[in-house]
């Protein structure tokens, strides 16, 4: 039987070239996915996958993205874009591959796991993929779906296989043909869920699998070199800088002031997210739906 993905699978990332986490697991899975990064870096890129026995494809992102952008604030080109751009020609690069839809993961992520009687296992298997595509493809409504956090699947604690109708974080699989794409210089992901929602779409976040993603500012490259230690400092002794997330959460808050607010978690300013208004959205079955003993 067949337990491959039939999405394809892309990665941005930008300045880490030296860990591709996400690619070395993808790799043990015997996953073959395409790695996204800027002009000026593809050959730094294409030397790391030849000398990590990576098994991903390099391809260049057309700039054009990041003029084309919708930022949702007043700095335009004068800060930069964030990984949003980027995520757009991925969007864009898998229609034009004939996809119906695509998984597109942060380059930071180390593990994987299964929940099983509240343990969580970690996989190897691409299984895990096929699994979470075949569940999603049941339903006509859903936007996107993805593995929830592993810090978010305490042990002790009585989870469903899955929740719905909320953000989706990290590692997605989005529906090629739903009328939205990237937007906001940060917090893209919470952003992209929301609009989704209140189009009347439904999310599927899986506590079944998980993903063992780097904390936010603890990875180097990427929005914390762009973002986080630029607008912020981090204090002798402290593990965050300490006004690096205030303005993604500012942007949450200013473009979702319905639901998103500011606050204060995980040992730095964040934001939180009312979900309330869609948890009696259900998942519509698909009519002709046949699912197998």
């Amino acid at each position: 039987m067949n337990n491959l993905p039939q999405f394809p699978i892309y990665i941005l990332s930008k300045g880490r070239a030296e860990y591709m986490y996400t690619s070395r697991v993808l790799t043990k899975m015997g996953l073959h996915h395409t790695i996204v990064v800027e002009p000026h870096e593809v050959e730094l890129y294409e030397q790391a996958v030849k000398d990590r026995k990576i098994l991903a494809d390099i391809v260049e992102l057309d700039m054009s993205y990041k003029d084309k952008y919708e930022l949702c604030d007043q700095y335009g080109s004068s800060r930069p874009t964030g990984g949003g751009p980027a995520r757009n020609f991925i969007w864009d690069h898998s229609i034009k591959s004939g996809a119906k839809w695509h998984w597109i993961m942060d380059d930071n992520i180390r593990k994987f796991y299964r929940l099983n009687k509240n343990v969580n296992i970690q996989t190897e298997s691409p299984g895990i993929w096929k699994a979470m595509e075949d569940f999603v493809l049941r339903y006509e409504n859903v936007a996107i779906a993805g593995p929830q956090y592993f810090m978010f699947i305490p042990r002790k604690t009585k989870l469903p296989p899955f929740a719905i109708n909320c953000r989706v974080y990290s590692c997605l699989l989005i529906r090629n043909d739903v009328p939205f794409r990237w937007r906001g210089r940060y917090n893209e992901d919470t952003i992209l869920s929301l609009d989704v929602l209140k189009a009347g779409y439904a999310t599927i976040l899986f506590n079944a699998f998980s993903q063992l993603k780097m904390p936010t500012q603890s990875l180097p490259g990427g929005c914390t070199d762009e973002f986080y230690l630029v607008e912020g400092e981090k204090q002798e002794g402290e593990k965050y800088s300490d006004k690096g997330t205030l303005a993604k959460s500012l942007m949450l808050a200013e473009v979702h002031p319905d639901v998103a607010s500011i606050t204060y978690r995980f040992s730095r300013i964040h934001h939180h997210v009312d979900y309330q208004p869609f948890k009696n959205r259900k998942l519509i079955r698909k009519s002709n739906l046949k699912i197998s003993e």
